[in-house]
């Protein structure tokens, strides 16, 4: 792969916008509400699931399976939250985790409706190719001929994806910030902080907790489902646990007190994750491209845990308010 390859980076830059999605998902819950999710990858993958059975199998139209991937998240939300809003801290997370991996199990040995370990692609079973993003590629091709005949040059299909997904990112961010100072936020930072206090006020705790939940797995879901336009073909490996991790760092990165320091987050760590694919010089080239691999992932684990050591707030976070949290 050529370090100045303009398609990878901006496959790169789809797939940070996507992630920043993903992340604001759990600012909502995590640094907003207080909510410690370790299955927020479930949402993305329920939403990604319910859309391309939908389109694949019952030829539902795109933006109606999107939409019904959505309220997916939503009843998964509503599934996991009702039992699992009650408990302390320390349980939710443990139930939030083995949330995610039942969905992710649940994907892998149910072949006749989610395609099994092979994902999307056999979803109509054996000797058949299924593919539900036939209507996303028209409206992206329909996007790229609008620009051409305005601007010349006919941008590519990844770079029409980057502006919309950025666009979508930021107006997200800019809704989420007005929440945040609404009196609804107001409400989750003190449930964050001190919540037998807000009890005390009167507010039903466990109502908000379950909102933060839910609005975060719409944006989740939505992040999901953007993810499996954008790769085409998606299996359960695609919607691995280790995405929940990647948010996290994302938001470790920004700033894990300001929301729109996300696109920051999502940026470094892209740059952190995809560019160390190019360390191939002396002593690296000494080992295969497997080996290397396994390097990249940990030259990235050590650049993050020294950035943890040395600057916790992150890039654009506020240290003295990250020590008042505590």
């Amino acid at each position: 792969m050529d370090l100045g390859n303009p398609a990878f980076w901006l496959f790169v830059a789809v797939i940070a916008g996507i992630y920043g999605i993903m992340a604001l998902g759990l600012y909502v819950q995590f640094s907003l509400a207080g909510l410690p999710n370790f299955g927020h990858v479930a949402f993305m993958a329920v939403a990604a699931y319910a859309m391309a059975i939908l389109v694949v199998r019952y030829d539902a139209p795109l933006v109606l399976a999107g939409l019904a991937g959505l309220v997916a998240a939503v009843i998964l939300a509503l599934v996991m939250g009702l039992p699992a809003l009650r408990l302390r801290a320390d349980y939710l997370a443990i139930a939030t985790v083995a949330g995610g991996e039942i969905v992710r199990y649940l994907a892998m040995n149910l072949p006749d409706l989610t395609g099994g370990p092979i994902g999307s692609i056999g979803m109509l079973g054996p000797g058949n190719i299924a593919m539900f993003n036939g209507g996303w590629q028209a409206f992206l091709d329909a996007i790229r001929a609008a620009l051409g005949r305005l601007l010349g040059p006919v941008p590519t299909r990844d770079a029409v994806m980057a502006a919309l997904v950025w666009a979508s990112l930021v107006v997200l961010i800019a809704l989420v910030h007005r929440l945040e100072r609404s009196p609804w936020g107001r409400v989750e930072r003190g449930i964050r902080e001190d919540e037998t206090a807000v009890i005390a006020a009167g507010k039903n705790v466990v109502a908000f907790k379950m909102q933060a939940l839910v609005l975060g797995a719409i944006l989740g879901g939505l992040a999901g489902i953007l993810l499996a336009l954008e790769i085409g073909v998606f299996s359960p490996d695609d919607y691995s646990p280790t995405l929940t991790f990647y948010a996290y760092l994302i938001l470790i990165l920004g700033g894990m007190n300001r929301a729109w320091a996300i696109p920051l987050g999502a940026v470094l760590f892209s740059l952190l994750y995809s560019g160390t694919r190019f360390l191939n010089f002396f002593p690296l080239s000494l080992f295969d491209s497997g080996s290397r691999a396994f390097l990249r992932l940990f030259l990235v684990g050590a650049l993050l845990v020294a950035f943890m050591a040395f600057r916790p707030q992150g890039v654009l976070g506020n240290r003295q308010q990250l020590l008042l949290e505590k």
